[in-house]
This record gives structure tokens, C-alpha cells and sequence, in this order.
């Protein structure tokens, strides 16, 4: 159905129709994470408590909230953390698993935080109970395997200056 130009004596009926739509119309579930590094170049990686595995710093998006900002705010309320972001290394459509509808997974580059930073770090809240920098390897063997292929995505996509868009961990070739 195509809608119509919007009359403009009757913008609430427009609105209304617009809302209508828009009600209908899926919702995807947004989880921003960050890729930091300390000064040796280890990663950084979280251990929740809320959840089996150890896993990137972030969260998920609340409602209207660009995945950007999802990042930033997780990282200060979790970790007492303030970065900028140097741009996005991977988007990841997630399929529907178990008791979850489809998501979009974004991992952002953190950068690398300095030595002062590092050693001040530490989770700030219940939902961490650990925080630790590790390998790249030693994280490859932590991280489950669904965050895991996101995460060795996010290292090419730091490599090569080019983010990647993954389908299901997989990228579309």
C-alpha cells in the first residue's frame, strides 16, 4: 500500500496513519558492544553474571536509543569508563535462537585506554563480576562460540579500516 502525500489540513489523520504502521511494523533487539584495548594491546573482555561465558563490554539498546550511544552509556554504567569512539567494525544479523526474536549486533572500536585507565578499571555494578585484558587468542577461547566469530570479524575489520556486515556471524560474500 502506498500512502498518500499528507494533506496538510488534516496532519493528525496523517500521524494517525503513520502510527498505525509504524505499531505494526517488527522490532529488532540492538546490542552495541566496544572493542578496547590496554597499551600491550590485549582486549578487553567482561564476565556477566547474569549470563554463562565471558563477553565484550556492552549491552543492549534501550527503546529509541542508537547503538552508538548503547555503547557508551554500558561502558560507564558497567565499567565507571568514558570513551570515544573510533568507528564501527561489525553490524550482525542474528537470527531467531531459542526463546529471542532476530537482533542487530554492533561492535564498535573503543580504541586503546591508556595505562591510567586500565588500572582504574573495574565493574562498577552487579551485572559484572569480572573484567579482565587478555589476549586476542585467549579471548578467541573464552568468548562463546556465537561472540567469538563476531569478535574475530571486528579484528579483521580493525586490520583492514573496513567494517564488515555478518550474517549470523558469517560475512555476506
Amino acid at each position: 500500500m502506498r500512502p498518500t502525500a499528507p494533506d496538510p489540513a488534516d496532519t493528525d489523520a496523517w500521524n494517525a496513519y503513520l502510527a498505525e504502521g509504524n505499531a505494526k511494523q517488527a522490532r529488532k533487539r540492538v546490542a552495541a558492544d566496544v572493542l578496547l584495548r590496554d597499551p600491550s594491546g590485549r582486549v578487553l573482555l567482561v564476565n556477566p553474571t547474569y549470563k554463562p561465558g565471558w563477553d565484550l563490554p556492552g549491552g543492549m539498546a534501550e527503546a529509541n536509543e542508537p547503538p552508538e550511544d548503547t555503547a557508551r552509556r554500558e561502558l560507564m554504567e558497567e565499567l565507571g569508563v568514558r570513551v570515544t569512539l573510533r568507528g564501527l567494525l561489525v553490524v550482525d544479523w542474528v537470527a531467531p535462537h531459542g526463546p529471542w526474536d532476530d537482533q542487530l549486533a554492533f561492535i564498535f572500536d573503543g580504541g586503546t585506554l591508556d595505562q591510567e585507565q586500565t588500572d582504574r578499571l573495574r565493574p562498577r555494578d552487579d551485572e559484572l563480576s569480572e573484567a579482565a585484558f587478555v589476549t586476542t587468542t585467549e579471548a578467541a577461547n573464552r568468548l562463546r562460540d556465537r561472540i567469538r566469530r563476531r569478535f574475530e570479524h571486528a579484528l579483521k575489520a580493525l586490520d583492514t579500516g573496513r567494517p564488515l556486515y555478518l550474517r549470523d556471524g558469517a560475512p555476506l560474500i
